[in-house]
């Protein structure tokens, strides 16, 4: 039985009582926050966007299992970045699905910028997500441009009040859904002093409308290198301020830590003992179900990891020999049209297979699969470096998108994906 009540960011009484882990799973991003800089090998800083190491979801399965061991009062396992959770949705959906099968009783939250979250409400539910914070830092367009310098969408660029709208509305309809879903929804804004300190109160105000549960109100850290370096924090009076105003529309939070992405322990009390484990787990060696002898590979040739699950009519079938890999045979895929039940008999056909290279794939799909119990790595470059990561755990080091994609015949042409 999950007790909602032993989440120590959303029950201050929990605080002092119940310890939390944020899994650095998510080092990629899909905006640039004119204030965020995000570091992958630091112990220097706490602040979010930071963290000493970065796991896969198997090593952060690894981790959270130790973790429980030394601390049993360990009741919260949330992803927090360093980069979007849903900027890396298959890292991410493939750690709750592991976490969730081995600790069943644990709450389990996201922190997201809220651009990519929608594909993933009804798998989040499913998983029983019980709590998803999005940071909003506004409800106008032209205060937003002032806050990030791009956003990525459905792999395009936007810039400007463009960009803004998009990740706006991208937010009240993850807000939206994810309130249908049941999961409670905390709102966290960043304070930063001429820009957006003046609308905070009206987005409380708006987020009351949409049933939202709690806001949190950050102040700005000016973080060298950023553009907005040689900003001032709010001070502690206009906070406080700010807080009294959304009163009367959420409650605040008021014993936010500000916490990195890989904070463990006790809210404000990291776990320094943790924090070797953490490094120790980062260099596990942790593979995939052995008993599948196989991989499936997504190429249009056979010999680069190139084409989109959607695209692929036939999945070339390797596995390991003694004399190195091997293709075994080429599989076809279901014919498009059926719907979601394409991908479920996908995962049929593939069953016997540990996991699947793909140049692309879509939420549906990567759900569907993931599900299925079978690893899902996208990149691009040759296959024998994918079954290398595969086989042999070794880094993945793909090929940049424009050197090897290429689009087939089955291609709409829109750049949005398939499937």
């Amino acid at each position: 039985m999950i007790d909602i009540k032993t989440h120590p960011c959303f029950n201050k009484d929990a605080k002092g009582k119940y310890a939390r882990v944020h899994l650095p799973v998510a080092p990629q991003c899909n905006i640039h926050c004119n204030y965020c800089k995000r570091d992958y090998d630091c112990v220097n800083e706490s602040r979010p966007g930071v963290t000493s190491e970065v796991l896969s979801p198997e090593q952060a399965l690894a981790y959270t299992i130790r973790l429980k061991e030394k601390m049993p009062h360990l009741s919260v396992v949330g992803i927090a970045g360093p980069g979007d959770p849903f900027a890396n949705p298959i890292q991410t959906m493939t750690t709750l699905r592991l976490i969730r099968k081995e600790f069943p009783e644990m709450i389990l939250c996201l922190s997201s910028n809220g651009l990519n979250v929608l594909p993933y409400v009804d798998e989040l539910k499913e998983l029983e997500v019980s709590h998803v914070t999005i940071t909003l830092n506004g409800t106008e367009t032209k205060t937003l441009s002032q806050l990030y310098k791009w956003v990525r969408f459905e792999k395009r660029g936007y810039f400007g009040e463009q960009a803004a709208e998009i990740l706006l509305r991208n937010q009240m309809e993850a807000i939206r859904a994810l309130k249908r879903a049941g999961i409670t929804v905390k709102i966290n804004s960043i304070v930063v002093p001429g820009i957006n300190d003046n609308v905070i109160v009206d987005i409380a105000k708006k987020m009351k409308e949409m049933e939202v549960d709690i806001m949190n109100t950050i102040p700005l850290y000016p973080v060298e290198g950023t553009p907005f370096e040689d900003f001032e924090e709010p001070s502690p009076k206009r906070m406080k301020e700010l807080q009294n105003g959304i009163k009367e529309y959420l409650p605040p939070m008021t014993h936010c830590a500000r916490c990195r992405a890989d904070a463990v322990g006790l809210l404000g009390q990291d776990d320094a003992e943790a924090k070797q484990i953490l490094s120790e787990v980062s260099n596990l060696s942790v593979n995939v179900d052995k008993t599948k002898p196989y991989v499936a590979v997504a190429s249009h040739e056979g010999l680069l990891v190139n084409q989109h699950l959607g695209e692929a009519s036939q999945l070339y079938i390797f596995r390991e020999t003694p004399n190195g890999y091997r293709l075994v045979e080429q599989r076809a895929t279901p014919k498009p049209g059926a719907g979601n039940s394409r991908w479920a008999v996908l995962a049929d056909v593939i069953d016997d297979c540990r996991a699947l290279l793909v140049g692309g794939i879509g939420p549906s799909p990567s759900s569907i699969i993931g599900r299925a119990g079978i690893k899902i790595v996208e990149m691009t470059g040759l296959i024998d470096e994918g079954l290398d990561a595969v086989y042999k755990g070794k880094e993945l080091r793909t090929l940049k998108k424009a050197d090897v994609f290429k689009c087939g015949s089955e291609c709409s042409g829109k750049g949005t994906g398939c499937g």
